[in-house]
């Protein structure tokens, strides 16, 4: 018959096998504890929109390295290196007045025109750190937050150059349409002292109205309305003139028309004089005595007188007063009338036409 074990007892001394099982799993136990230990110290995640940056904090090689490190699981030896995370993602920094945004103590910005007006804004500025020079901008400032660098480093460089740019404008123009053009010298500043630091500038702003003194915003508007009336009263009066030049065009263009009208007029009667003188020319010329008779004839009835001293008045008149010219010459000219044109006939009075050379008047009865 078999003896069952007896039970453990502590005050039982342990056999060597039992104690070299137990030392090994001790052992083993601590080196996994510190494999775990020394694993998650010497491993870190770089976020997305971060960049790491590896110290070397021993050897030969210690100091920032230049190659950044990309976002995701980095490894490194805690006891030697040491990594730094920066963001590389747009940061918006706003220096207000108002203690609600921003920083609750007054970070506006105060300049001055080249009068010596002073001109509080508040501002805006929008920038990023280039990753492959995130190692130099930690190797210069030995600061990893940020925000610490925005409001104290970069806030003097805009600080500065909007200084200097309003130094060189009035204040009616900082004031007025100038005030692009601030921003956009002094953003062009900004970025010529920070880009070698790895800052990439993307936007600035002012983030109100400027803020200037009472008198001189007074002083302000009254120069822009004076302007505006000036302007006002330029437009009248070229208005006034321009209707004046339209009158007077207007006036010259009705003396014009009634010029060219008196001379038509003046052309369309002596057009129509010229012809009637030709029309009168000609018939004179084609009265023979022969065409004489000829129409007394025409327009006799065929009664003699009563009384009468024996002669027939209509048949024996006297032709030689009426035409002395040669019959040559007299046909020559009513020739070259007949076949003469008038340059231009007036169309209300068209000449008369000749008469035909009449043929000789019969006998009388």
């Amino acid at each position: 018959m078999t003896t069952p074990p007896r039970p453990y007892s502590p005050s039982q001394p342990l056999s060597p096998g039992a104690k070299s099982f137990l030392r090994s799993s001790l052992v083993t136990l601590a080196v996994l504890v510190m494999a775990c230990v020394v694993g998650s110290a010497s491993c870190t995640r770089v976020d997305p929109g971060h960049v790491g940056i590896r110290v070397k904090l021993a050897g030969s090689a210690r100091g920032v390295q230049d190659a950044p490190i990309v976002s995701g699981w980095v490894f490194y030896n805690p006891i030697t290196e040491m990594v730094v995370e920066f963001p590389t993602s747009v940061q918006n920094i706003v220096w207000t007045k108002d203690a609600h945004e921003g920083s609750p103590n007054d970070e506006s910005i105060t300049f001055a025109s080249n009068e010596g007006v002073t001109v509080n804004a508040d501002v805006g500025l929008a920038f990023h750190i280039e990753a492959t020079k995130a190692p130099r901008l930690y190797a210069r400032f030995r600061q990893r937050d940020v925000s610490v660098l925005a409001h104290g480093y970069i806030r003097n460089v805009v600080r500065e150059a909007i200084n200097e740019t309003a130094a060189e404008m009035p204040v009616q123009q900082i004031y007025g349409v100038g005030k692009t053009r601030l921003l956009n010298e002094s953003q062009r500043k900004v970025v010529e002292r920070l880009s070698a630091d790895g800052f990439v500038i993307d936007q600035l702003t002012f983030n109100s109205a400027l803020r200037l003194p009472e008198n001189v915003v007074g002083a302000i508007n009254r120069a822009m309305e004076a302007t505006q009336n000036a302007i006002q009263a330029e437009n009248r009066v070229r208005q006034i003139r321009a209707e004046a030049d339209q009158q007077i065009a207007a006036a010259r263009g009705q003396a014009e028309a009634a010029r060219q009208r008196a001379g038509g007029e003046a052309d369309a009667l002596l057009i129509r004089a010229r012809a009637e003188a030709q029309a009168n020319e000609i018939i004179r010329l084609s009265m023979t005595p022969q065409v004489i008779q000829y129409r007394s004839l025409e327009r006799w009835d065929g009664h003699l007188p009563v009384v009468n001293s024996g002669q027939i008045p209509m048949l024996t008149m006297d032709t030689a007063q009426i035409l002395s010219m040669p019959e040559a010459e007299r046909r020559a000219r009513l020739t070259e009338l007949l076949r003469a044109q008038p340059a231009a006939r007036a169309p209300e009075a068209p000449a008369p036409a000749a008469p035909p050379e009449a043929p000789a008047a019969p006998a009388a009865p």
